[in-house]
């Protein structure tokens, strides 16, 4: 028979076992405040509150430490000074940190580097003084599409204007493209197609099972064979309102702690040098790739209807639904 103390020590093993071993972690983030909806219903106090509300009542069990970028101009002009406050002041209750993803979401490839630094001033000072009011400093940016400057002109300029601002960059390790899912799925809320929305929803689970598992071994090679901490992106829409407690609980089950950005940033790998310039917006792992001079190898596209359904209207949709034509 086994001796108290025996029992004891394993008993306590058994319950520090999966914490000890937990060396993943990740932060999250939700890129497009207030919300990837029409501009119809974010110059709507009454229904930009609603969709805020919403999602902030689904992460407030889920304990996510996440970090949110806001775009400033996406409210209409007449609700800005009321309606943007009180919808980041909502996400800054609900324990979520803020950071700076310009004004309009400028897309540096069709403007020069001082209209995208005037738009990154321009998306500053409600942000500011959001956080102002609470006593902390806004310090993170975000690219808009991760577009970073397709010249070394660009490039250069763009790094140098972010750098005298103050700004701490917000990389991001595990990229994927949740906004098209995002887009597929706001179409099928217009179709009020319920069989669909649940289709939508578990094909992006799905996907995003396969960029965790792309991402992970992927990041290993760069450090040596340790997981670095990473930075997942993602989009505040009524698809992760719906679906992201799933991607939650799949990083959960692979072992993830969900840690802030500045714990995640506290990685050395976010120190390792970054000379990739080129036109797309992509993971920093492929940018550290490439500057360790290793060929970049691209994470898992989506389903062939996911696309499709995403760069058709709603009515190409309603009709592929007709048809049977929008995937297993």
């Amino acid at each position: 028979m086994m001796s108290r103390r025996l029992i004891l020590g394993l008993c306590a093993a058994l319950i520090a076992g999966p914490v000890a071993a937990q060396t993943r972690s990740v932060a999250v983030t939700f890129d497009d405040l207030p919300y990837q909806a029409s501009t119809e219903a974010l110059c709507n106090p009454e229904q930009a509150m609603t969709l805020t509300r919403d999602f902030l009542a689904m992460l407030e069990p889920l304990d996510s430490h996440a970090t949110a970028f806001v775009n400033s101009g996406k409210v209409c002009e007449a609700e800005a000074q009321t309606l943007l406050p009180q919808i980041l002041n909502a996400w800054l209750d609900a324990g979520i940190d803020l950071g700076n993803h310009t004004a309009s979401h400028i897309n540096i490839h069709s403007t020069t580097p001082e209209a995208y630094l005037a738009d990154v001033d321009a998306g500053a000072p409600v942000v500011q003084a959001v956080l102002e009011a609470r006593g902390r400093t806004l310090q993170y940016f975000r690219h808009p599409y991760l577009f970073t400057g397709e010249t070394q002109e660009k490039h250069d300029a763009i790094a140098a204007g972010l750098s005298e601002r103050g700004y701490v960059i917000a990389p991001v390790t595990i990229d994927n493209v949740d906004w098209m899912f995002g887009d597929v799925y706001r179409k099928a809320e217009r179709l009020g197609d319920e069989a669909l929305k649940r289709r939508v929803g578990e094909a992006y689970v799905a996907y995003m099972t396969t960029v965790l598992d792309f991402f992970e071994p992927y990041g290993a090679e760069i450090t040596g064979g340790r997981e670095p901490a990473q930075v997942l992106l993602l989009h505040a829409n009524t698809l992760n309102r719906d679906w992201y407690p799933q991607i939650d609980a799949l990083y959960r089950a692979r072992g993830y702690a969900f840690v802030t950005l500045a714990q995640a940033l506290e990685d050395p790998i976010y120190g390792h040098a970054d000379t990739y310039v080129r036109r797309n917006g992509v993971s920093w792992l492929h940018r550290w790739t490439q500057t360790d001079g290793r060929p970049i190898r691209w994470e898992p596209e989506p389903p062939a209807w996911i696309v499709a359904a995403n760069q058709g209207s709603t009515e190409d949709l309603a009709a592929a639904v007709a048809a049977g034509t929008t995937g297993p």
